[in-house]
């Protein structure tokens, strides 16, 4: 076989390459431009010589890759179709600071580590290279050799932008620059509706298991931009929640050991597929936040482990780089372009895909270095501390980042201790996150409902706790997946009693949390009172909903969202103090709670009342915050939610006279296990 470099119809004779038996280059007159020609027996065929094309990357790409704050990074490394000296093809970069040699390997090239060795940019630890006619679809690796000279397991691209159907997991080129967004007007409006005086009501959803398709296949995304966002409109959600959606290679994870960190999963479709989701939901009013995981990553051999040979994005040292619970490795966040990398990675997927949030996963794990290890099993810090302070400044610089290039985003984090200031500005001390979710309230108040009622007098204090802290941080309450697996069961199998006790229990419950502070969340299924813990292989059980209690719960969670969002009393200080006081917060002895939720001065008041013993409460005398009528807006007792009706026949009258710290009072009858909301009329 025989290379020859052509121009026009003159040929030039080319000098072998000592590396590549078989393939010559020679010297060209000119500047024009070349390509090559090969032979095989009688076949001959021309093509161009990749190395003829000059560097992608600009002075300015190599500058900020090297100091860690390229912060739009995507658009310089992975895989990008391009015009390049007036041809078509692919340019691949990747970040590979200690490798000898990096290959892009391919279907294109027979998967020959010697046929597309990238070029090194000095000092950067990239490797780029410009390969002409190839496009779109095309599917790629990484083969790197180590320092010692050894070929590492062929990589998936850390900033590709698609990959093959799990398990294979071979990276694919996608052309992501053109999207023709119609979504203006939500993002023109949306830093109202994701502000803390905004109702704010999450519908969380792992989308390959909420509508199963086909003898069994995930949902599309574009089927669930019909389904999904037609679903949660009617219901009066105000956002969906997306569990991780950035590439995984293990179904069970749930997208919580991803490895395509810039790549939405194939489960469901392709990236401008994931974009019609994102467009649909943002027209019909819908804000959707995604799970985000910087916290750890699989160490599955295509993955960023020993990338380039070496503990390149995580710690060598396992004591700072390994998560023992969840088999998994952890970023090294004092490195600045893996501290880059994260970063550049939230706001691709705020930048790309117009995504409203990032909920982050697991940001206990990353704040103390001693997380869920025993003694002698973790470094301190330079100080001799617990608190992992490159993690900090890695969560307070995404922060900075997403709020200051995306005004009316809203970043939530998922953090189970009480460590100071998660929510508050990063230039007041704090993490800078909008929205916390509020563990403490969720394990207490389960605690508390799981309870037999004869009990419940003796456990009253942790339906109360939450509201010492409740404006500490800005919350969302959770009622997320991790409570409804691994053998918890479902929100309905945790309720006691009977089985008209056990729906009861429940209305009483979802009517409590949508009366107390804070934002909402809920669990996809656990609005139909679905009876079986969730299962990721199967689908929501909507078959459920032939039974009119499971439909009587979906009507009231409907309800619920429609009153919150509609009821500035309810939700306009959910993280201010306030907008909230209790009338009578300590009857242990009934189960039964009481307080005002209050708005802007000029909206009415709501009275919530919460009875959690299977005993009605007939002229339960309740002082009010003022005379008049007061319109029973809920009653989770009400027969079209499944309950036995009973109440106050639609209105309250108060009258003045002080009882419970109130200028007036009246005689409610509270229904047995239920919550009524009364709005006053003005």
């Amino acid at each position: 076989k025989q290379m020859w470099a052509v121009i026009g119809s003159d040929t030039h004779p080319l000098d072998p390459l000592p590396d590549a038996p078989g393939i010559f280059r020679g010297k060209v007159p000119g500047d024009a431009p070349y390509h090559l020609r090969g032979a095989a027996g009688d076949a001959s065929w021309d093509f161009e010589d990749p190395y003829r094309f000059g560097p992608v990357l600009g002075e300015m790409d190599e500058y900020l890759l090297g100091e860690g704050s390229h912060l739009r990074m995507w658009e310089a490394l992975g895989a990008h179709v391009m015009e390049h000296e007036g041809c078509h093809g692919t340019h691949f970069a990747v970040w590979a600071p200690n490798a000898r040699r990096v290959s892009v390997v391919g279907d294109f090239n027979w998967w020959d580590g010697l046929r597309h060795t990238m070029r090194k940019r000095g000092a950067t630890g990239v490797w780029e290279i410009f390969i002409p006619n190839v496009g779109d679809g095309a599917f790629y690796r990484y083969e790197i050799v180590g320092p010692d000279g050894t070929i590492q397991p062929r990589k998936a691209d850390p900033v590709g932008f698609g990959s093959e159907h799990p398990p294979a997991n071979a990276s694919i080129v996608r052309d992501i620059r053109e999207y023709g967004w119609s979504d203006g007007d939500w993002m023109t409006k949306r830093e109202a509706m994701q502000s803390r005086e905004a109702p704010i009501s999450v519908y969380e959803v792992h989308l390959p298991s909420w509508r199963r398709k086909d003898w069994g296949r995930p949902i599309s995304y574009i089927e669930a931009s019909d389904e999904l966002i037609a679903y949660v409109k009617e219901m009066g959600f105000t956002h969906i929640e997306l569990m991780p959606i950035s590439e995984y290679p293990f179904d069970g994870s749930w997208g919580y050991q991803p490895i395509g960190m810039f790549a939405p999963t194939i489960r469901c479709g392709l990236p401008n597929e994931f974009r019609d989701l994102m467009n649909a939901a943002h027209r019909a009013g819908v804000g959707v936040i995604l799970d985000w995981v910087p916290g750890h990553f699989p160490s599955d051999p295509h993955g960023l482990g020993k990338f380039d040979g070496t503990s390149l994005y995580e710690h060598a040292d396992p004591r700072e780089g390994f998560h023992k619970d969840w088999n998994t490795l952890i970023y090294n966040y004092g490195r600045a372009e893996v501290s880059n990398f994260l970063t550049a990675n939230a706001l691709y997927w705020l930048e790309e895909f117009h995504a409203d949030g990032l909920r982050v996963d697991a940001v206990a794990s990353m704040l103390y270095r001693d997380y869920s290890r025993s003694p002698g099993e973790w470094v301190p810090n330079k100080d001799g501390g617990r608190e992992n302070y490159e993690a900090i400044a890695v969560l307070q610089r995404m922060n900075t980042a997403t709020y200051g290039d995306n005004p009316g985003i809203m970043t939530v984090a998922e953090e189970s201790t009480a460590y100071p200031g998660v929510s508050q500005p990063v230039d007041q001390g704090g993490l800078g996150f909008g929205f916390k979710w509020n563990m403490g309230w969720m394990n207490d108040t389960l605690e508390y409902i799981k309870k037999d009622p004869i009990h419940r007098s003796y456990h009253h204090h942790q339906m109360t706790f939450g509201l010492v802290y409740a404006f500490s941080e800005n919350f969302i309450l959770p009622i997320s997946h991790d409570e409804v697996v691994h053998g918890k069961g479902s929100m309905f199998g945790k309720m006691p009693g009977n089985e008209w006790e056990k729906f009861a229990n429940l209305r009483s419950y979802y009517g409590f949390m949508w009366g107390h502070p804070g934002k909402k969340l809920l669990f996809m299924g656990q609005e139909l009172a679905q009876r079986s813990e969730w299962n990721h292989d199967a689908q929501v059980d909507w078959e459920c909903l032939s039974d009119p209690n499971h439909a009587g719960i979906q009507r009231l969670v409907r309800d619920l969202n429609h009153l919150y969002r509609d009821t500035p009393a309810l939700h306009a200080k959910d993280c201010f103090e306030d907008g909230f006081q209790w009338i009578n917060g300590g009857d242990s002895q009934n189960s039964v709670f009481s307080w005002v939720r209050r708005g802007g001065p000029d909206d009415p008041e709501v009275v919530v009342v919460c009875n959690f013993t299977p005993q009605e409460h007939g002229a339960y005398r309740l002082g009010m915050p003022a005379a008049g009528t007061w319109r029973e807006a809920l009653n989770s007792d009400a027969e079209i939610y499944g309950g036995s009706n009973r109440g106050n026949y639609g209105s309250v009258e108060a009258s003045d006279g002080e009882y419970h710290g109130q200028p007036a009072h009246a005689d409610v009858t509270i229904p047995p296990l239920s919550a009524i909301y009364l709005v006053r009329d003005t």
